[in-house]
């Protein structure tokens, strides 16, 4: 814990495209235990503690605190990573501050997840109330009741109830004081980044017809609404709000197609596209979203030395006629006849003679149609 930043946890490659986790008021970042791991596959998750929940310094914020003043911090932390421009997801408070960072600093954000939370938060007086009170007698009765704010019957995360029952009084009431001044509806039309709304339909909070109202407003914005789930989507449902939010942030589908036509050529995947059926549709998905979307498109190796290792890698495995279409898309990657050869002549060492001579007879028939055209 610093006095300085918010307390976080990073998780998954430094490379790989950031991705920012905001929490509820109460909770800490353990709300995403269940879900952070498995986005930190395709991403550089970076969850965060609210000032006075977890590990952060109840110092960070003072009476009359506002979202922006969180949405600030979140800002700061993300400099101090060296993160300019980052997708982000948050349920409840940590969507509020998503929502102002969309609206006040779009160039920061690239794409949105709000997750049961609002534009506004029921109006000032409740929330003025809530922070009355625990600065007056502390978090015992807010924890008491939490359960039953955010979750149905029957459901309990107890990290969670107990991370509520920790916090600093004086900081979550500073953050109640952020939620009564909230207020962004009028603003919401101005919001550019793609944009995903998840609502749990049995949500007292921040009921569905908050995030729909969120959903109109925002152009092109796209609404999900989770049976079963309350407040705390996120630990109650992680599953459906996994799939959610990798379609959402992680699908990449568009890309992946754009890639593989930079790599493989137009007439390949129009070739792929046209031989498709409903029996091969979800696996040439699969390698649109993956393969291309997520793989090749990783900053950390170039395309020249991707192609060099796939080259390797089909050698190995005497995949002969993917070994022709990536000999092409070699070239295309900017490797000369000589580089290919090298390459080949490395796998006799390593994967084989036999298997290096019946490359260099696929790589030489390709390399001389390549000639001729």
């Amino acid at each position: 814990m610093t006095d300085t930043l918010l307390n976080h946890r990073a998780e998954g490659p430094a490379s790989a495209p950031p991705l920012l986790l905001g929490p509820s008021l109460g909770t800490s970042y353990a709300l995403w235990d269940a879900v952070a791991p498995e986005l930190s596959a395709a991403h550089r998750v970076v969850r965060w503690d609210l000032p006075g929940h977890g590990g952060s310094a109840a110092g960070l914020i003072g009476p009359g605190a506002t979202v922006g003043d969180l949405a600030d911090l979140v800002l700061a932390l993300a400099d101090a990573l060296g993160i300019e421009r980052f997708a982000y997801a948050g349920v409840s408070l940590g969507g509020a501050v998503g929502l102002h960072l969309a609206v006040h600093h779009p160039e920061r954000v690239s794409s949105l997840a709000v997750i049961c939370s609002s534009a506004h938060f029921g109006g000032a007086r409740p929330w003025e109330e809530r922070a009355a009170l625990v600065r007056r007698e502390g978090l015992a009765g807010p924890a008491e009741s939490a359960g039953a704010r955010w979750f149905t019957p029957g459901f309990t995360v107890p990290r969670l109830v107990r991370d509520h029952r920790e916090a600093d009084p004086d900081a979550y009431a500073a953050c109640c004081d952020a939620l009564a001044a909230f207020d962004l509806r009028e603003r919401l039309a101005g919001i550019g980044a793609p944009t995903l709304l998840v609502a749990g339909r049995e949500d007292p909070a921040t009921p569905p017809a908050h995030l729909r109202e969120i959903a109109d407003a925002v152009p092109g914005a796209a609404l999900v609404e989770l049976p079963g789930a309350s407040h705390l989507a996120p630990a109650q449902c992680p599953e459906a709000v996994l799939t959610a939010l990798r379609a959402h942030f992680g699908g990449n589908a568009g890309r992946g197609v754009e890639v593989r036509r930079e790599v493989l050529g137009d007439a390949h995947v129009d070739r792929a596209q046209a031989r498709q059926t409903p029996f091969t549709a979800r696996f040439q998905d699969f390698i649109s979203r993956y393969a291309w979307g997520e793989v090749w498109t990783d900053p950390t190796l170039s395309r020249r030395e991707r192609s060099m290792i796939t080259l390797t890698a089909l050698v190995a495995h005497g995949h002969h006629d993917e070994l022709a279409l990536h000999v092409r898309a070699a070239r295309r990657n900017g490797l000369t006849p000589e580089e290919i050869g090298a390459v080949l002549l490395q796998t006799a060492v390593y994967c084989g003679v036999p298997a290096a001579n019946s490359a260099f007879a696929t790589a030489q028939r390709v390399l001389e149609e390549e000639g001729r055209s």
